[in-house]
Parts: structure tokens; sequence; C-alpha cells
């Protein structure tokens, strides 16, 4: 393994950690010495990566620090251009935008041989029949989620009875034909999820709903039975 390719290994085996990484498990996984491993760090560190530890208790990557697309592979590119390709089939006007501003971007600074790859991606993903159009601005409930803020929906039941909810969003679910709003419903005490194609209004309330997101989605997730494993 060249050096190069090795300090970018050691740094994304420190983007993945959550909890510090301490020298002996780091340089074990790379299959160098402690004393490389420390110079490494001390490289990384020059060079602008905000490592924060010391010798005897560990290292952790503030959040923040991203690798640079140059580490992509052709099958990680081929996977970046099939979830792009999968977006502007499924997605409303601003993921679109987003997923082609993002292949840009990553286009931009790959190098000849690597943009070719780009270019030439072997994957494809399908045309297919959207479902019943949406009512309402997705761009406000991706918001919402992010922001951690409670909505007020106008919803049509399949009996074809209308309520209004507030409820606290945590996820969107694309499927093939509908997209599913998961949150907490206020009025039922419990996780509901809502066709989106039938919410007719909704109004972002601005207030955060009490708990964190990350939370709810874990309980969420339990009592459906989803495996943590199974998120990418």
């Amino acid at each position: 393994m060249s050096r190069a390719a090795r300090l970018l290994g050691l740094l994304e085996l420190l983007r993945k950690r959550r909890t510090p990484a301490t020298a002996v498990d780091l340089a074990t996984k790379l299959g160098v010495s402690i004393r490389t491993l420390y110079r490494d760090i001390a490289t990384l560190q020059e060079q602008g990566a905000k490592i924060r530890g010391e010798p005897g208790i560990g290292y952790v990557l503030r959040p923040g620090f991203t690798l640079p697309p140059l580490m992509f592979s052709a099958e990680e590119l081929e996977a970046l251009m099939l979830g792009s390709l999968w977006v502007a089939q499924r997605g409303d006007a601003h993921l679109v935008a987003a997923a082609q501003s993002a292949v840009e971007k990553i286009r931009a600074v790959l190098p000849p041989e690597l943009r070719e790859s780009l270019e030439e991606a072997t994957l494809t993903v399908p045309n297919f029949e959207s479902g019943m159009p949406t009512q309402v601005d997705l761009a406000v409930i991706r918001a919402a989620i992010r922001g951690e803020r409670k909505l007020t929906i106008e919803y049509r039941a399949g009996s074809g009875a209308t309520t209004r909810r507030t409820i606290w969003p945590i996820v969107i679910g694309y499927f093939e034909k509908v997209l599913l709003l998961v949150g907490w419903c206020e009025s039922r005490g419990d996780f509901r999820s809502f066709r989106v194609d039938r919410i007719s209004a909704l109004q972002e309330t601005g207030r955060p709903y009490p708990q964190r997101r990350v939370v709810l989605v874990r309980e969420w997730r339990k009592t459906q039975g989803i495996d943590t494993a199974d998120r990418i």
C-alpha cells in the first residue's frame, strides 16, 4: 500500500468511528507500526484534518471533515450515478436539481479516467409511470424533517374522510407508486404512515417536536421490526 493510499485509508477508518480509535487498533487495521501510525496522524493534522486525541487515549475525526471524491472507485461512481438516475425518475424538482448538481460537482474534480467511468456507467433504471400527483411541496416536508419541526396537515383517508392532524415528521419513504410520510401523530398518540398524495394541505408550524428525530426513528424502526443494519 502506498503512503497516499494509507493516509486516505486512515481517514476513512476515522470517519466511520463515533468513538475514539486507539493507535493500536488503527495500526493493526492498516498493517503498520505504531510509530508509523503516529507519523501519519501528524501528517494528516498538518494537512488540515481535524483529528483530536493523543497517544494512549485514541483519535477522533471531528464532524464535518469529508474525504475527497478522488477516492471513488468505478463501482462507487456507478452506484452514485444509479442513485442520481433513480432520483431523477422518482424525485420532485428540488431533488432532481440537487442530484444533478451533486453529480456535476463530483465530475468537476475527478481525474480523467474516473470521469470516463462516470460518463459510461453500465447501470440504469427504467422509466416508470408515477402514481397520484402530490398536492403539497415535498421540500417543505423535508425541511421540517431536517429541522425537527411539527407539521399540520389535512389528510384524506382511504374512506374519503378528511382530518386535520399535527404530526412530527421523521421519514419519507419512496416506493414505486406512492410516497409515504412517517411521523408521530399527536391525535392518535402513535406512529402513523401517510400517503403524500392524500395530503391536501400542510403548514409548517415552526414549533420543534419534543424529542430528537434520531430517537423517534429508532423507536419507529423498533415498532416495525426493522433492523438498524438494514439502513444504508
